[in-house]
């Protein structure tokens, strides 16, 4: 079976998945189907479905999308995974599309989740010190501390047990760029001590990792944060006085995927302002960034981040179909010069 023919049989298998979905539970009326990419859809008049089969989370924006393209202005999202987190983050819009959650062949609307508590670090003083000794950006994400260089994780300290299950009873440091490379490290340069791995491996990025270098993988891994790290440098880039990194709502997969970095600061006159930074055309940006004001600081400012060339029209309609629009700053230039 060729891929095409195979993505062909599950689009119409999804197809036929929504149209008894949306029959059992609004009953038989005549309704079109339409594409969505990762997924299935229906319409009738102003009023949509769309089963969601890719990750959810991700294809919201491109929902809200299709939706304005098609004119729709009633939406209905059916999905089977993260049905309270997209809730919540539809919760955000004016009128929010209701998501539906999928067992089996029924199908029940959810109440958005509550915001999630950030996840507090376990306690390693030392280590901490030695990334910052090391010259390198000490965040805090998802309980665990990351030693960052231009926004790239290059270390963290762990605790348990190492990247390769191996038990531990004091917290280290494994130092690399991704899972992967803390292995490797381990095993090549596990002679070294913390304090030279670091400086190894820092180095490394550091000559990859600079304006007018030549594409690297290291300069091509997570650049939303490598902005976010110069903005944290220099705040007033953007007119705020302070700023330092926040967690996302919702802790990004990996680091090969895009995600949006967020930060928290404020302004001269002490105001809050919650910033999503965004390098390319995200249609994840707005929800994402959203999502994360609502737990970090609901009446903050929300100001969205991107080079100039991605100041895209559509970002700027999911910005301004926020119940508190956010707004857009772009960055003109090569925003990786200090």
């Amino acid at each position: 079976m060729t891929a095409d023919h195979s993505a062909a049989s599950r689009s119409g298998l999804l197809s036929a998945k929504l149209r008894a979905l949306v029959a059992a539970r609004s009953g038989t009326a005549e309704r079109v189907p339409v594409d969505f990419p990762g997924g299935a859809g229906l319409v009738a008049g102003e009023v949509a479905w769309l089963l969601i089969d890719a990750d959810p989370l991700k294809a919201f924006g491109p929902a809200l999308v299709w939706a304005d393209r098609q004119e729709v202005t009633e939406l209905h999202l059916l999905v089977e995974d993260q049905a309270p987190i997209l809730a919540r983050r539809a919760a955000c819009f004016a009128e929010p599309p209701t998501v539906w959650q999928v067992d089996g062949t029924t199908t029940e609307p959810v109440p958005p989740a509550p915001v999630a508590t950030a996840a507090d670090a376990e306690s390693a003083p030392a280590l901490a010190e030695l990334l910052v000794d090391a010259d390198l950006e000490v965040i805090v994400e998802d309980g665990i501390v990351r030693g960052e260089v231009r926004g790239l994780e290059v270390a963290r300290v762990v605790h348990g047990h190492t990247s390769t299950g191996v038990p531990i009873d004091e917290p280290i440091i494994e130092v690399g760029v991704g899972h992967a490379d803390r292995e490797l490290t381990a095993m090549l340069h596990g002679g070294l001590s913390p304090v030279d791995q670091l400086a190894r491996v820092a180095e490394i990025v550091r000559t990859h990792r600079r304006p007018g270098a030549e594409r690297h993988p290291l300069n091509q891994l997570a650049p939303e944060r490598w902005l976010r790290a110069r903005l944290v440098a220099d705040p007033a880039r953007i007119g705020l006085a302070r700023l330092r990194p926040l967690e996302p709502a919702v802790p990004r997969p990996n680091l090969r995927d895009r995600a949006v970095a967020m930060a928290i600061g404020e302004t001269a006159e002490g105001d809050p302002v919650v910033v999503a930074c965004s390098v390319g055309i995200d249609l994840d940006l707005v929800p994402a960034a959203a999502d994360a004001r609502l737990a970090a600081s609901p009446e903050a400012r929300l100001l969205l981040v991107v080079p100039a060339r991605d100041d895209h029209p559509v970002t700027r309609q999911l910005a301004a179909r926020l119940l508190d629009p956010a707004e857009i700053v772009p960055i003109e230039g090569d925003w990786r010069t200090p």
